[in-house]
């Protein structure tokens, strides 16, 4: 089985607990607080690994206190990432957590969403069968040459998951990932926002019709997700649990996709299985699912 390239962050979160979120002027008391190791393409890259999914991490770690969290954290998990350490500053995100589960991020960007052309001519495409994509790398100034690389590569299964920032992307990037025929990644919010709809199956056609063919896969929460391709589209239910909070669960959701698509599933079971391991990242602090956890479930193979 040939490797999936993950691209995009790794970061430190910084997960804090509130009551509520903060009025301006206000002081406020926090329930807890921890770091973890985070980003979206790591979250990605841990779902693929317990999975036992082949990946290649490709994602820079910077310097400062959070680059060197990153690094070090990376490096006692031996994970190592093909793109290399680099001087600038490392950013973080900042995960403020109500006690319905849900989640606000504050972002400080830095190394992790800059990349160099030269990093990429390093890789062996031959090992590669898929990539994963976040929409943060692409509204960035390096946005235009993770495309190139993409373009050069057709044979390559693309997974795109645009994310909140969806609107921040430059229309013309957002038709060149198009045309590739990717697997594209959503919420509901995120498919109304890209495609100016005020109804969700509207939203979905309009997709299928732009991504060249490419399935249309989008998160609704605790009824599960919404999968199209062409004029075919079904509702796949997801199981109910108790949200912990829901830090990672789209990066964990598309990662158990592409598992399960890169060993043959069709979209549907890829979906179900998904579905159940998001649940159980909901239900579980944090973005990282431990592997004692993720052994106590089931899967479809």
């Amino acid at each position: 089985m040939k490797k999936t390239l993950v691209i995009g962050s790794t970061v430190a979160d910084v997960i804090v607990r509130v009551s509520h979120l903060p009025r301006t002027g206000e002081d406020l008391d926090i329930d807890e607080q921890s770091l973890s190791l985070g980003g979206c393409a790591y979250n990605v890259y841990h779902a693929l690994e317990l999975f036992g999914s082949p990946a290649l991490l490709f994602s820079p770690v910077g310097t400062g206190i959070y680059g060197d969290f990153v690094f070090h954290s990376l490096a006692a998990a031996e994970i190592r990432s093909a793109a290399p350490r680099v001087a600038e500053e490392n950013g973080c995100c900042y995960c403020f957590v109500e006690p319905d589960g849900e989640r606000t991020f504050i972002c400080r960007y830095g190394a992790e969403y800059l990349f160099r052309r030269e990093w990429f001519d390093a890789l062996d495409p031959s090992e590669i069968g898929g990539v994963y994509l976040c929409g943060l790398e692409v509204e960035r100034s390096s946005g235009d040459l993770l495309i190139d690389y993409l373009e050069q590569h057709p044979e390559f299964s693309l997974y795109f998951a645009p994310g909140p920032r969806i609107g921040s992307i430059p229309s013309a990037r957002l038709e060149r990932l198009f045309r590739l025929s990717p697997l594209v990644h959503l919420n509901a919010s995120e498919a109304l926002t890209i495609t100016g709809c005020n109804n969700l199956h509207r939203a979905v056609k309009v997709l299928c019709s732009i991504t060249n063919g490419g399935p249309v896969v989008i998160t609704l929460g605790a009824r599960g997700v919404l999968c199209a391709q062409g004029d075919s589209m079904e509702e796949v239910p997801t199981q109910a649990v108790e949200v912990e909070d829901t830090i990672g669960a789209g990066d964990s959701h598309i990662g158990a996709m592409i598992a399960g698509l890169a060993r043959g599933l069709t979209l549907t079971q890829a979906a179900t299985n998904a579905n159940r391991f998001a649940a159980a990242v909901t239900a579980n602090p944090g973005a990282i699912l431990p592997r004692r956890v993720f052994e106590t479930l089931r899967f479809d193979y």
